[in-house]
Order: structure tokens, then sequence, then C-alpha cells
């Protein structure tokens, strides 16, 4: 999944709030190197979203409308086992950790102090493949 300096990490947002989703896609299209490619804000449009754009990475919140980001995790990994997906939370405690970590997630953020973070987990999931990162 190493990308040359002409190409760009793609990157599909899934996120139930409308302002995150924008803050996100604003910080990640200011980023050299990383492409936005589809945002979603159910689980459901989400699979859909990512199945279809074949996306390098998600950004994936814990909780979506309708449900969460652990099914799409479960859904979408075994169709798409290079896809890097970093989880971005309001619920940074230890045991959501454990349980995205142990169904494939690369990185676990918290928004309110890892936010500004999302951008080297997704630059560092496209060149070091899926497995948790630790970012500190």
């Amino acid at each position: 999944m190493e990308k040359t300096a002409d190409e760009r990490v793609t990157a599909f947002i899934a996120e139930d709030s409308p302002h995150i989703r924008e803050r996100l896609a604003a910080l990640l299209t200011q980023t050299d190197g990383i492409a936005v490619v589809g945002e979603a804000d159910t689980p459901k449009s989400a699979v859909e979203g990512i199945l279809r754009t074949r996306p390098d990475c998600v950004v994936l919140d814990v909780h979506l409308i309708g449900g969460s980001g652990l099914e799409v995790l479960k859904t979408v990994l075994p169709m798409a086992p290079d896809t890097v997906f970093v989880v971005l939370t309001n619920h940074p405690n230890s045991q959501y950790r454990r349980i995205f970590a142990d169904a494939g997630a690369s990185a676990f953020l918290d928004k309110n102090a890892e936010f500004d973070m999302v951008a080297k987990a997704i630059i560092a999931g496209a060149a070091h493949r899926p497995q948790m990162m630790n970012l500190q």
C-alpha cells in the first residue's frame, strides 16, 4: 500500500456528526498526500461507500447513525484486508480500544486530544500496513 510521491493516500470518512465530518475532510484535504474519496454517517452507507471507492484508509467513529463503526469494520475488513482503519472517537476508553484493536483497527484516537493526529495515522497506516500503531 506504499504510495509514490505522485500518488495520494485515499481516505473515507465514516462519522455521524456533519460538523466533525466537515472538519476531518478539511484537515485531510489540506494535508499533502491525502485525498478524501467519500463520506458516510450510517453503517450501511459506510460499507457501501468503502466497498465502492476502495480507499487506502477509513477514518471511523465508534458510533454512527443507526449502528456502530465496529459493524463497519467487521463487515469491510474481510473483503478489503489491506484497508487501514483509524478509529476517531469521543469514547477513548480501554474497552473500546481493545474491541476495535481485536477487530483489526490500526489506530485508535481520542477526538478531544488527538484530532490533529488523524492525518499522521493515515500516512503511517498506509506505509506500514494494518497493525495497531502507537502514535504517541
